[in-house]
């Protein structure tokens, strides 16, 4: 069978001459329908991967149920998803089948929409299988290497060793580190790192966002204050500075400082010592102090937004956290890594990462970067419903692909995520309906949890009371 790039390999397995010739036509373009009636050749084609989904024709009047289900049970054991058709008389075997892992059914002749949908969905848990297949193959070749690590520093990129090299190299010196990079990088983890793999590993670590604190109080955060320095103070308030001790203090999105605060840190940086608001008292300043921004501090100097003499008293080391999108060889290490911890926050019993949801993940250009991929993991998490996260798991950004506009079997108007609910739910109803109201057999029917196809229910944008969701 010459194979069709970018279609759904459909096999018919019927003995009704008149079906494949009205069916090929009336599928589309988009499926390519291949019509067996011999059961040996058509299982060949199954175990060598030939065909996406298999049409099983349960017509009671021109075929042995029996040997239809033999062959079910024969072609059940590889990765492609059956989808039975039957006629009224035939409907209970179909039940049946769908019981014993057929995918779906549906009503003969079929609705050409609805078998359209099928077939779709059919295709989806094929890929689904054929995935979490080769990734046991995977499993079963070796463990996959580590990538390289410092401290909580997770990648094996040549961004990432850089950034190894150069914490290594001035964890142990009293030096000003300016780490710089997009926002949610990791400037913190760097930071940590430097402080951890130190000689000030045993002292505190303080981090501090400049940009969290108001103007009017950063002094006093900083730097701290004397009963009675201020209108509202009531007791000394020990500043970040001082709380560092002897250890680490990050100063984070330090291009928030204002010109004023800017003065100050530059006097306590090239005096080493500060005083508490209200107090003359000098206090060493006997912390390492580390700073980070995701702003472009030169262009700060040249705009006159940031002194220049700080800038050159801070920037002494400048470490880059790369930009997730630039290390994309890093991305599956770090979703395994996100899995493996919020499974066992979750509770949830997630094990792998299919590789076509890597590959969607190394697709992506994560503006967002590590703290979007670490977000998207947790939803994927929330939405599995197997032992791995799938495509379909993943947001729906991730998932779009882009139709045909001549397709005339798809709505032309309202959002894509309101018409895939809408459409979700008259499928989960058709389901219900056609199991007799009877939601566990539906759920089966769609190959979905009833959890699942209870969410479907309520999530409907249409919000239909008159539905039973109990």
């Amino acid at each position: 069978m010459p194979i069709i790039p970018n279609r759904i390999r459909v096999g018919l397995h019927s003995q009704d001459p008149k079906l494949q010739p009205l069916l090929a036509p009336a599928l589309g373009k988009d499926f390519q329908v291949v019509t067996e009636p011999d059961q040996t050749r058509l299982r060949t084609l199954v175990e060598n991967a030939s065909l996406d989904v298999v049409l099983l024709d349960l017509d009671s009047e021109s075929s042995n149920v029996a040997d239809q289900l033999e062959f079910y049970d024969q072609i059940s054991e590889f990765n492609v998803a059956v989808v039975v058709m039957t006629d009224d008389p035939s409907r209970p075997v179909a039940i049946d089948l769908v019981q014993r892992g057929a995918h779906s059914y549906c009503r003969k002749p079929p609705a050409l929409r609805e078998l359209k949908v099928i077939i779709r969905r059919a295709y989806e848990h094929t890929i689904m299988k054929r995935e979490l297949e080769s990734q046991r193959i995977l499993d079963t070749a070796g463990p996959e290497p580590e990538p390289a690590r410092c401290d909580g520093l997770i990648g094996s990129s040549p961004e990432m060793c850089t950034v190894y090299d150069l914490i290594h190299r001035v964890a142990n010196l009293n030096a000003s580190v300016l780490i710089t990079g997009e926002s949610g990088t990791g400037k913190e983890l760097i930071a940590q790192a430097i402080h951890n793999l130190g000689d000030r590993a045993n002292a505190p670590f303080v981090a501090v966002s400049c940009g969290a604190i108001p103007e009017t109080l950063i002094e006093s955060e900083l730097f701290g204050h004397e009963k009675g320095a201020f209108t509202g103070t009531t007791g000394v308030r020990t500043g970040y500075f001082e709380q560092a001790g002897n250890g680490t203090l990050l100063l984070d999105e330090i291009g928030e400082l204002s010109q004023q605060t800017q003065v100050k840190l530059l006097r306590v940086l090239q005096q080493r010592q500060f005083s508490r608001l209200g107090s003359g008292r000098a206090i060493p300043l006997k912390a390492r102090v580390l700073f980070s921004t995701h702003r472009d501090l030169e262009r700060m100097v040249a705009e006159g937004m940031f002194r220049l003499d700080l800038f050159y008293r801070l920037n002494v080391m400048t470490i880059k956290a790369p930009a997730l999108a630039d290390r994309p060889g890093d991305i599956a290490f770090l979703a395994r890594f996100f899995m493996k911890r919020y499974s066992e926050q979750y509770n949830k019993r997630v094990t792998q990462i299919s590789p076509g949801a890597v590959a969607a993940l190394e697709e992506y250009d994560w503006p967002g970067n590590v703290r979007e991929l670490e977000n998207v993991i947790q939803s994927a998490l929330i939405r599995a419903d197997t032992d791995a996260i799938m495509p379909m798991d993943l947001p729906e950004r991730f998932r779009e692909t882009p139709v045909a506009e001549d397709d005339p079997d798809l709505p032309q108007v309202g959002s894509f995520e309101r018409l895939l609910r809408d459409f979700k739910y008259k499928i989960a109803m058709k389901a219900i309906e056609d199991c007799r109201g009877n939601k566990t057999l539906a759920a089966r029917s769609l190959n979905i949890s009833r959890a699942y196809l209870h969410r479907l229910i309520r999530s409907s944008s249409d919000g239909l009371e008159a539905v039973d969701v109990a």
